[in-house]
């Protein structure tokens, strides 16, 4: 297979080298990029245009490891033990399979997606090598080896939080997302819009890329912020002569709160809108 995008996907050449390489190799692509670079999505794109099934492992800070192989629940095995259940005598039915059991037993070669592994702890990507490396892993309540029976496509993405282990690192075929240019996001917006007013789209990119470029702003606007953004303003059917004006008491974008997630870059905006009418007057 090799991949090339899809309609609803705007990949770049670099992009899909990356997920070839990843798929010829056999290696888990690890993929890194500002939050809102569509890192996520890109495993549903790939699911999609290889017709293989997505299997799903969001990782929280809570997460461990052998979670992704399975889970012996005791706990119901001795309720049940208790009640009387003839089903405490066979072990298996206590085990929980993880998304990894799942991949290496799928009928059909999955894409699995280990989303935002730096959310756990250190030792969480440690504690996969060997069954990455394997791609097998034993169930020792059972004495059972669990084998994939095809190298599932391993997507993992990570938002740049915390170091991975090197030892994890070499293991990977590693691309970063680096955030979109004028050009990309305008393939991008048409993808989502196809019949949106060009006009439009150019100011309001003019907009975006100024609030991103401001200095000293906590959480810069990602390609999603700037979709739904789009969205309102053709919802609200906004003026163009809005987004065109440029009176210095209006540094805030109309439906900034789609733009801007936190009141310290509000309030970022609201100060140089107070000193541009200051300057002005």
């Amino acid at each position: 297979m090799r991949f090339t995008g899809t309609d609803r996907y705007v990949a770049t050449d670099d992009l899909k080298v990356a997920v070839n390489a990843a798929v010829k190799l056999r290696r888990p692509l690890l993929v890194k990029g500002e939050p809102g670079t569509g890192k996520t999505v890109l495993a549903h794109e790939i699911a999609a245009a290889t017709g293989a099934p997505l299997i799903e492992w969001h990782v929280k800070s809570t997460t461990k490891a052998h979670q992704g192989l399975y889970e012996y629940d005791a706990v119901a095995r001795l309720r049940d033990g208790q009640l009387g259940d003839p089903r405490v005598h066979d072990i298996a039915n206590y085990i929980r399979k993880g998304k990894l059991w799942e991949a290496f037993t799928s009928p059909a070669l999955p894409v699995l997606l280990i989303d935002e592994i730096d959310k756990a702890d250190i030792e969480f990507p440690n504690d996969l090598l060997q069954e990455l490396d394997r791609m097998s892993f034993d169930v020792y309540e059972t004495h059972e080896t669990v084998t994939a029976r095809e190298r599932p496509i391993v997507v993992i993405t990570s938002n740049n939080e915390k170091e991975l282990p090197d030892a994890f690192l070499r293991r990977c075929f590693f691309h970063y997302i680096r955030f979109p240019d004028r050009e990309t996001m305008e393939a991008i917006v048409a993808v989502h819009f196809p019949d949106i007013e060009k006009r439009l789209v150019a100011r309001a990119l003019d907009i975006f890329y100024e609030v991103r470029d401001v200095p000293g702003l906590k959480k810069k606007p990602s390609t999603s912020e700037l979709i739904d953004w789009l969205k309102l303003l053709l919802h609200e059917d906004m003026p163009m002569e809005v987004l065109a004006e440029k009176d210095i008491r209006k540094a805030i974008p109309p439906l900034h709160g789609a733009l801007l997630k936190n009141e310290a870059d509000v309030m970022l905006f609201e100060r140089l809108a107070f000193l541009a009418r200051r300057q002005g007057s």
